[in-house]
């Protein structure tokens, strides 16, 4: 259940990438191109990691920019594969743009608006993406706001970035509870004055060293039955 700080939060923010999106189909894309499919988890997290060191060091470069680089930099140490580089970096980064959000999120997402919570997006990819994403499922008119790292210019877990994400729809921090799969999300949302939801999503252990989550739940689905829960 939420704490006492958070417990009837106005505006839920949610990440984006594997949050309300399923990453899993941008596999196919590397085995396309002769590639294991299992280097998308290594892609992925190289791509957070350079992201983060940026912003860390008070820079900024947008997501597709450095998920470029990242393929330019793995694919070539693949053993066999002796593809077209930019080729390949086109057809993954392409996959961006079919994406399809979790079983969950459509039902969740309209309890959530049902019961009342102002939604909205803030992703260190693109508003743009989260845009597409939506529409396909049919939930755009969910949310309130698309938001992403190019307005700040800093790349969460910077405070910055949730401060900027609140501030652009009118609410204090402890006023707003972050969605996120991703446990560095949430510990940055939380250090930054948000409450924080966990997405387990199969996830059974939450890092020790991060802030404890506000509230846990599996999926979206969970999350509403929770939140909806606590307003009684």
């Amino acid at each position: 259940m939420p704490d006492d700080g958070h417990r009837d939060p106005r505006v839920l923010v949610f990440d984006v990438n594997e949050t309300l999106s399923d990453l899993t189909p941008l596999r196919t894309r590397f085995e396309d191109l002769g590639a294991p499919g299992d280097l998308l988890p290594r892609w992925f997290a190289g791509v957070l990691r350079d992201g983060f060191a940026l912003t860390a060091a008070g820079a900024y470069a947008d997501f597709a920019s450095v998920a470029a680089d990242g393929l330019r930099a793995l694919l070539p140490g693949v053993r066999g594969w002796t593809g077209d580089v930019e080729t390949a970096v086109r057809h993954i980064m392409d996959g961006f743009a079919h994406l399809r959000v979790h079983p969950d999120v459509p039902d969740g997402v309209r309890r959530l608006s049902g019961a009342g919570f102002r939604l909205v997006t803030m992703t260190n990819g693109s508003a743009a993406l989260t845009e597409r994403l939506l529409a396909q499922a049919d939930l755009l008119d969910a949310f309130e706001a698309l938001l992403d790292v190019a307005g700040p210019r800093r790349w969460k877990p910077a405070p910055t970035a949730y401060r900027y994400a609140v501030k652009e729809v009118g609410v204090r921090p402890e006023q707003a509870l972050l969605v996120a799969v991703h446990p560095w999300d949430v510990d940055g949302a939380l250090r930054a004055g948000l409450g924080g939801a966990w997405l387990r999503r199969g996830a059974d252990v939450y890092p020790r060293t991060m802030s404890k989550p506000t509230c846990t739940a599996q999926d979206v689905r969970e999350l509403a039955d929770v939140l909806i829960a606590a307003r009684t």
